[in-house]
């Protein structure tokens, strides 16, 4: 009998995710700060829980997918307590992009109270969510990995254990988060010269990413910065700038210079000042455009 799963967190990625869990089998009791967000979910029979408090129980698995670092340190650290509802043996999966140093901390808090945090962030939009075609990163106490390694198999297609460093599957997530606004900001730039000196940006794109650049994230993002579809937002701007400023927080822990990620968080600030705090992460691209003095349509 597979074990019910406290769900915190129905956002664009917290919502299909459940889902999918729910139609594996795992019985499901959910919470979500917008109650309506839970509602279809109780339709299919998820049971609601009132609190995030009632979502942890203990001896239990909850899995949470929260926006930021203050959201998670509120649901360990507040009223909801999780790291002691879970107690004794409980297990905490975290799959938010949150800072190594928040999962560092918090991971302390579980073993004082008698439970265990893993960290285990996605890569994967909410289209990917929906199709079960989540990469997973991993880390934390190895038997609480084996034990939830079901759960990981029901919503992606792959899992990449970073081994029982608490923090160590977040260095992983912000780093790729890094590249993948990196090659962003690569593409808004290429793709402007090419504009100014007359070509077909579009073409340009399928050009490099059919051969050269033949891979996901240039394919999903330079389609959508080579014709500047930027809404709706499957990863919010905003959201965007707090992972690029996760890295250079980490970067500066560890001594590491990351000059590009201080550009990215520029762009990210200038995309923010221009009014595109509703757009899509990618927006940050049209900054290239407003640079070479190309106006925006």
């Amino acid at each position: 009998m597979k074990p019910e799963i406290g769900f915190i967190g129905l956002g664009a990625m917290g919502f299909p995710i459940a889902a999918n869990l729910a139609a594996a089998g795992f019985p499901l009791m959910v919470w979500n700060r917008t109650a309506s967000r839970a509602q279809p979910l109780g339709a299919s029979g998820a049971r609601i829980a009132t609190s995030a408090r009632d979502a942890a129980r203990a001896g239990a698995v909850v899995i949470t997918m929260v926006a930021d670092d203050a959201a998670l340190e509120s649901l360990v650290l507040g009223d909801a307590a999780i790291a002691r509802r879970l107690a004794p043996g409980g297990i905490h999966l975290s799959m938010s992009t949150v800072a190594p140093a928040t999962i560092r901390k918090l991971a302390q808090v579980h073993r004082e109270a008698g439970s265990i945090l893993l960290a285990a962030p996605v890569f994967g939009r909410p289209d990917a969510a929906a199709a079960k075609k989540l990469w997973v990163c991993i880390s934390g106490n190895a038997e609480a990995k084996q034990k939830v390694r079901p759960i990981l198999d029901a919503i992606g297609q792959g899992v990449f254990d970073f081994g029982e460093t608490a923090e160590a599957a977040s260095v992983a997530k912000i780093s790729g988060n890094f590249l993948i606004a990196a090659a962003m900001e690569a593409m808004g730039e290429a793709f402007a010269m090419a504009e100014k000196s007359g070509l077909d940006r579009a073409a340009v794109a399928a050009m490099l990413t059919q051969t050269l650049f033949a891979c996901p994230v240039y394919q999903g993002y330079g389609k959508a910065i080579a014709s500047r579809r930027h809404s709706p937002a499957g990863f919010s701007l905003p959201l965007g700038l707090k992972d690029v400023e996760l890295v250079l927080r980490t970067a500066r822990e560890v001594n590491a210079p990351m000059p590009t990620a201080s550009l990215l968080r520029d762009r990210f600030v200038h995309a923010l000042a221009m009014d595109r705090a509703d757009m899509d992460w990618s927006a940050i691209a049209l900054g290239a455009r407003d640079d070479a003095g190309l106006k925006q349509e």
